[in-house]
């Protein structure tokens, strides 16, 4: 099974080559270091490093605070994170610069990964949430290199389509050291798929150990009293097509009864920053673009934040917060991160994702899921005359996130003893 997948991946490589190259006329970043992607480098890098591999933004953002405890406990040992999207790379890079090495995951081909093996040497490797690839999971095994999943997570849908390709999963599976599940269901979920109960403990979620600074909270505020000084400030994040269309009406709706709301909009992925500007301004809407560096006036309704890496300040500059990917069926996007900077969350019903974060957070009172747009108009209206169940819903957070905390301990502890 595993040869087959391997001439189906290598013959697909030239049109994965080819898409990256047209998502790059939107968004140039895709073009750019695609030779990582083929383990091809243009210098040395460290070997013998701890490997983490996260995705995109949010597996980078969860996996920080791991990475910062590691560098304080063992400063000489090398570390390298290999991520898969442009905005991924962007943050790490913003965050730990030179600290670390950095490229891109190379693809899951038996000579490619021979090249990035054979380049970087790693001690031991750990991938975030549930990234499964073959011919990576063999490497490691064939190598003797420790490999572990951290922060997994497993739906049962997902365990359902791995049972489809159980002889492709489970041989990859079997090259796993131990895996670190952030719930009970999911570690029933990898039983399920035939995954042995000694390789699996819960750990919790790393998103729960969220690091806000108090720097970061100032920044902030200080936004907010310059730029958007005066406004009720609503921000729409991590948004996908099709809810800025519903944000945007919400917002219609809401400005007849709230004189200075501003819409904050922070699109999730910057190749669409363009397109949302240009649905902003097909519904009459006065726009202003982050990046303009302009300040907001009376007549400006809409703030687009074109910018990378400030989602987390843009939280503390606002009154109120909406957290996308979850109005369309994408399956949410996180809502701890606006908890920790205490800001009241608000999110709406496909929540795939987060399920059992999203149901805790309702039953406690720490966030407010909205199934229609006229719940977000009515949710939004309430929190803006009542401040005391902003204050509440605030509180709640804080409370929600300090229980739940201790991810990051415990994943320290399982990976130190293999150092």
């Amino acid at each position: 099974m595993k040869y087959i997948y391997t001439i189906i991946f290598t013959l697909l490589t030239p049109f994965i080559l080819l898409r990256l190259y047209w998502k790059g006329i939107k968004a140039p970043t895709y073009r750019q270091r695609w030779q990582e992607r083929l383990a091809i480098y243009s210098h040395q890098h460290p070997q013998n490093s701890i490997w983490f591999h996260a995705v995109s933004v949010g597996e980078a953002e969860a996996l920080f605070p791991l990475i910062k405890r590691l560098q304080a406990d063992n400063s000489k040992i090398p570390i390298l994170i290999t991520t898969t999207t442009p905005t991924g790379s962007s943050r790490v890079k913003m965050v730990l610069g030179d600290t670390v090495s950095h490229v891109y995951l190379p693809y899951d081909i038996p000579y490619v990964l021979h090249n990035f093996f054979h380049h970087f040497n790693p001690k031991i490797a750990v991938i975030m949430e549930k990234e499964i690839w073959p011919n990576l999971f063999s490497e490691c095994g064939k190598r003797k290199v420790p490999l572990f999943i951290i922060n997994a997570r497993l739906s049962k849908n997902s365990a359902h389509n791995y049972k489809k390709i159980s002889r492709l999963a489970i041989p990859a599976l079997n090259n796993v050291t131990h895996i670190l599940t952030q719930t009970e269901e999911d570690r029933q979920h990898f039983i399920s798929i035939g995954v042995a109960q000694n390789k699996l403990s819960v750990s919790g979620n790393l998103k729960f150990d969220v690091i806000v600074s108090k720097e970061l909270i100032a920044q902030g505020k200080l936004l907010k009293n310059t730029l958007f000084s005066n406004r009720f400030v609503w921000v729409a994040a991590s948004t996908h097509k099709g809810e800025e269309a519903i944000i945007i009406s919400c917002y219609q709706a809401l400005k007849k009864e709230i004189p200075e709301l501003l819409l904050l909009l922070v699109p999730r992925h910057p190749e669409r920053f363009i397109e949302v500007k240009s649905l902003a301004n097909e519904a009459k809407m006065n726009v202003i673009m982050r990046s303009a560096d302009k300040h907001c006036n009376t007549e400006t309704d809409i703030y687009i934040a074109d910018t990378l890496g400030e989602l987390k300040m843009l939280y503390a500059a606002a009154d109120i917060c909406f957290v996308g990917g979850s109005l369309v069926p994408v399956g949410g996007h996180n809502i701890l991160e606006p908890l920790a900077v205490g800001t009241p969350t608000l999110f709406g019903p496909y929540m795939l994702n987060f399920k059992e974060i999203s149901a805790h957070v309702i039953s406690q009172q720490a966030c407010i899921q909205c199934q229609t747009e006229k719940d977000i108009v009515l949710t939004i209206k309430n929190l803006y005359q009542n401040s005391e169940n902003r204050r509440l819903l605030i509180k709640n957070g804080h409370i929600f996130l300090n229980k739940n905390v201790g991810a990051t301990q415990n994943t320290m502890q399982t990976l130190n003893s293999y150092l």
